[in-house]
């Protein structure tokens, strides 16, 4: 059977780049770089994202585009006879279905605060009534299982009508939307009273905060952002490869996608920082950012209702980009693995990702008692086991497939990443052992960390 392919390279990025960007962008990567020095923060991470993220996103590529299939089938393809490599797709497969069972909530929550604020919901309220809407939403299961029941339904609506026709189409537009509104946003900040003092604190060079912070809590700040920001190790960037056509190297366009996705980050800050200083709101780390402080901010400024369902419309197409990227590796997955058409896999899909989306919903009202893991939620519980565990894991595991000899092998790796026009890896001895025995430790230091 003929392999879909991306109709063209901007859609390949695109995608690739909208399944990076999420809510992660938005609020942790400002909040942690004023916290640890603004500028400081931000060239570490760039650092890091240049020697630790986009290699192993490269493996991840190379894996896809040289098996051609999701990634189960394309460790098969490529690994030594009789190796198990290929038993890493199955917790590929199910760390993508983790990863939603809490994400389509999330996103929902974005959802409900656009039309929120489009039908002015926050008109009129003080502080403390709108921090209560948010509260009130957790506490509402059928409200929140409703809203994530529209982002499943919607996002499995979409990968429904094909690769070309469906994620690639519809991610055009949602990204260019995306990266409209993201500016317009970021100038009109920029315009409001103080806002100086909001990008000062997040752009200028603090010693001072960074000492505060402790220079090598700044450091592992900065690698975890920059390995975390474009979830690599379940097999979700892995997918595009497989689509991807041979024109182009995979350095040139690895680095591609992490400066789109590190532009929507910094921009992020540009429209965070200037707001609250300028309104003299202190930003606070978390969800209590975007659906406490932030609404605040909106309903206090001029136009405060639109510039609020403006926002929430940014982060509703960050969030739903992630979503329907990661359900076209689902439906792949269970397309080459189980040979179902990609009607059969929509449908079964919708249906597993809704009752699996349940347990997120009532964690915070009806199961609110119940901790999967000591002193989580279920939604942390998720999040947890995916971005600690699976996550760095996985990466290792790609990293270590592309270059040890029990693998795919270094010299193998290279050469597809080489093959097509752009940017090329060298072939020297130092950057093989770094690939095979830095790269891996660093990765370890991160996986260390998060399970502390």
């Amino acid at each position: 059977m003929k392999r879909d392919s991306f109709g063209s390279r901007l859609g390949f990025l695109l995608v690739s780049a909208g399944c990076a960007i999420g809510i992660g962008n938005v609020w942790r990567f400002p909040y942690v770089a004023g916290q640890s020095g603004g500028s400081i923060f931000v060239l570490f991470y760039l650092l890091f994202l240049v020697i630790m993220g986009a290699p192993v996103l490269m493996m991840e590529l190379a894996v896809g585009r040289a098996g051609r299939r999701s990634a189960m089938q394309a460790y098969k393809a490529l690994e030594p006879e009789g190796t198990k490599w290929h038993v890493h797709g199955i917790f590929c497969l199910a760390g993508c279905y983790l990863l939603m069972m809490y994400y389509t909530t999330v996103s929902g929550w974005m959802l409900s605060y656009f039309f929120k604020f489009a039908v002015g919901t926050f008109d009129g309220l003080d502080a403390d009534a709108i921090g209560g809407v948010f509260g009130s939403l957790l506490g509402d299961a059928p409200e929140m299982a409703a809203w994530m029941a529209v982002t499943v339904l919607l996002g499995f609506g979409v990968v429904s009508l094909g690769l070309q026709n469906g994620l690639e189409r519809i991610t055009k537009v949602m990204m260019g939307a995306l990266l409209v509104l993201i500016l317009v946003l970021a100038v009109h900040s920029l315009t409001l009273k103080d806002a100086g003092k909001g990008l000062a604190f997040y752009l200028l060079p603090s010693w001072k905060r960074a000492k505060e912070a402790g220079l090598g809590n700044v450091i592992t700040a900065a690698m975890n952002q920059s390995f975390f920001t474009l979830s690599l190790g379940i097999g979700a960037m892995e997918i595009f490869g497989s689509y991807m056509s041979r024109e182009q190297t995979l350095a040139g366009e690895a680095l591609s996608i992490c400066a789109l996705d590190t532009f929507v980050a910094l921009m992020s800050g540009l429209i965070i920082f200037p707001a609250c200083f300028s309104y003299g709101v202190s930003p606070d780390q978390g969800p209590g950012l975007i659906f406490v402080t932030l609404p605040n901010v909106f309903v206090n400024m001029a136009g405060g209702r639109v510039w609020g369902a403006l926002f929430f419309l940014f982060m509703t197409f960050a969030s739903f980009s992630t979503v329907i990227a990661v359900f076209e590796n689902l439906l792949a997955s269970c397309i080459d693995n189980f040979c179902w058409s990609r009607s059969k896999a929509v449908v079964i899909n919708t249906i597993f990702v809704l009752v699996t989306s349940i347990p997120c919903v009532l964690g915070y009202n009806v199961w609110s008692n119940f901790h999967p893991l000591p002193g989580m939620d279920v939604l942390d519980a998720e999040d947890f086991l995916v971005s600690n565990l699976l996550l760095p894991l996985g990466s290792l595991v790609f990293l270590l497939f592309c270059v040890s000899k029990w693998g795919w092998g270094y010299d193998n790796f290279v050469g597809e990443s080489n093959h097509g026009e752009g940017m090329r890896l060298s072939h020297s001895s130092a950057l093989k052992g770094y690939f095979q025995f830095v790269l891996p430790v660093l990765i370890l230091i991160i996986l260390v960390q998060g399970l502390i």
